[in-house]
């Protein structure tokens, strides 16, 4: 079902594509250049206007029907197993348990204390003279 819906939906993309670039911009007149006359079409003056910009309004729906299809059937589907699941690895272990204290301690590092062992200099400020 899922193929399905993918080929229906690329199709109508294509469509889209094609019918908007079939279609002529209001100014430029691009149309033109692919030998479209006003009154010489197959749809006559206006018709060809009405016709395509109808038909890729509706190519547009089903777009938007086939993208919302798409995305249903995406979410209904959970039965599958990704490659991650499959990987089977040891189960976590607690940490040992250390003597607790209050501040945690750094490693590498001594415990800090509140003790000031020698004053701090002054730094002197630029431009100022004592």
């Amino acid at each position: 079902m899922q193929t399905i819906l993918v080929v229906v939906h690329l199709f109508l993309a294509i469509g889209l594509i094609g019918l908007v670039l079939m279609q002529h911009g209001k100014g430029a007149d691009a149309g033109a250049a692919f030998g479209s006359g006003a009154s010489g079409t197959v749809f006559g003056a206006s018709g060809a206007a009405n016709f395509l910009s109808r038909t890729t309004a509706v190519l547009a729906m089903l777009f938007f029907v086939t993208s919302l299809a798409l995305a249903w059937y995406a979410m209904q589907t959970t039965g599958q197993v990704g490659l991650m699941d499959n990987h089977k690895s040891a189960p976590p272990t607690a940490p040992a348990k250390t003597e607790s204290s209050e501040v945690p301690t750094v490693p590498g590092q001594e415990q800090i204390t509140n003790t000031v062992e020698a004053p701090v200099p002054a730094v002197p400020v630029p431009g100022k003279t004592e």
